[in-house]
């Protein structure tokens, strides 16, 4: 991951400066997330974007057709200069440095929850207090995923802190309690 990080962090940067100056950051983070999930869930189109048959003209063609109305102009150059040097196989860690990089320049905390089932919004919002205050800000965001394996409650990751509030959890830690005590 490390090379793929020297070869992400100068495009992300360049987007993310790009982007202050536009004062579209917080826009663009959000085409960000949204392009991920896009990239995650259809193999077909990384498979057209990764291929090395298909032409660089071709990959900024179908970018373009597929994308011009629901990302700004900065993003769109991205893609297309990613699309150039063929480097596109390198979109998904280019964005989530991009992330990374807009949550540090606005001291945004991050953290992965994962729950047994979703969350109602009353949950949500205790979740959010909870997290706020783990962190030391209010400038939080939370990915949030449904994890059945958990059976019931949640587990939060914030930085190095884990708060394993599972009942898959507590199974566990009954289970070494037990093993110890034996």
């Amino acid at each position: 991951m490390p090379l793929l990080n020297s070869l992400a962090t100068p495009y992300a940067d360049a987007l993310l400066q790009v982007t202050d100056v536009r004062q579209e950051s917080e826009e663009v983070a959000n085409q960000c997330k949204d392009l991920l999930s896009a990239w995650e869930s259809s193999e077909p189109l990384r498979d057209a974007m990764t291929s090395p048959v298909l032409e660089p003209e071709a990959k900024k063609k179908a970018l373009t057709s597929l994308l011009s109305e629901q990302v700004t102009p900065s993003l769109m150059n991205l893609l297309k200069v990613l699309a150039d040097r063929q480097r596109l196989p390198a979109l998904e860690a280019v964005l989530l440095r991009y992330l990374e990089l807009y949550r540090e320049s606005r001291n945004i905390a991050l953290a992965h929850v994962r729950a047994a089932q979703p969350l109602t919004e009353e949950q949500q919002a205790a979740l959010t207090t909870k997290v706020q205050s783990m962190a030391g800000t209010n400038a939080v965001e939370i990915d949030l995923k449904v994890d059945p394996s958990l059976i019931g409650g949640f587990v939060v990751n914030l930085g190095s802190q884990v708060i394993d509030a599972s009942l898959s959890g507590q199974v566990r830690r009954l289970g070494l309690a037990l093993a110890k005590a034996s």
